[in-house]
């Protein structure tokens, strides 16, 4: 891996918080599980979670968790591995879990949370997880493209206060030609590439009409036709 800047400084980072707000093929999740590999092999006894909204989701972050162990020549030896875990001898665990509140209530001590797309995980579930790292001190990471300006995801980026924050466009990702970009933005229209390729909480990304164009609907600013009700 040739990380990007931005890569290489959340690597580095050891803030508690981060969020990623990049667009789609940015390399994010790479970089998650970078993060994810480097925690387990170094802290031993770390327990490592990723979240996502459903198994599948979890399924392919974990799938590059293991790609870059193995990529790495498995620097600790693994005792036991499956489809959602990874254990390694020094008593690290790497564990896939679908994003729902009664999936994640059971763990504790979490070293390091990965939430990927986060923007799409329920508030329940970030708030039933977000405990875990209390009295472990972990670090979280949460990683998305928006899907609007509405639940946690969004309202940690534009309220929350000591989170460290990457925004990530298409513009900014060189692996991503100009050309396909000019393709996805005739295709996708305006609003929903401004949310998968600019970084950016609109409203209504993939609806005809947004939720500014329908409020015009309701306006009562404007001169009456007749003034006498005539």
């Amino acid at each position: 891996m040739d990380p990007d800047p931005w890569q290489a400084d959340v690597l580095r980072s050891d803030a508690l918080r981060i969020l990623l707000n990049c667009c789609r093929q940015s390399g994010k999740s790479q970089t998650a599980a970078v993060k994810a590999v480097h925690c387990a092999t170094y802290e031993p006894g770390s327990l490592i979670l990723l979240l996502s909204p459903s198994q599948r989701q979890s399924a392919e972050l974990f799938l590059k968790v293991l790609a870059v162990y193995r990529a790495l020549g498995r620097p600790v030896p693994s005792s036991a591995e499956s489809a959602t875990t990874l254990v390694l001898e020094n008593g690290s665990r790497v564990c896939s879990l679908p994003g729902t509140d009664s999936t994640v209530r059971s763990f504790s001590s979490v070293r390091l949370l990965i939430v990927d797309e986060a923007a799409r995980v329920e508030d329940a579930t970030y708030f039933a997880t977000s405990p875990m790292l209390a009295v472990s001190g972990g670090q979280m990471i949460a990683l998305s493209t928006p899907a609007g300006p509405t639940g946690w995801w969004a309202k940690a980026w534009e309220e929350g206060k000591d989170f460290e924050r990457y925004r990530v466009p298409a513009s900014d990702v060189p692996r991503i030609p100009a050309s396909f970009l000019a393709s996805e933005r005739a295709l996708l229209g305006p609003h929903a590439y401004s949310a998968e390729y600019e970084c950016a909480f609109v409203s209504g990304a993939f609806a005809l009409f947004d939720e500014a164009a329908l409020q015009t609907m309701f306006t009562t600013d404007f001169e009456p036709l007749f003034p006498n009700g005539v």
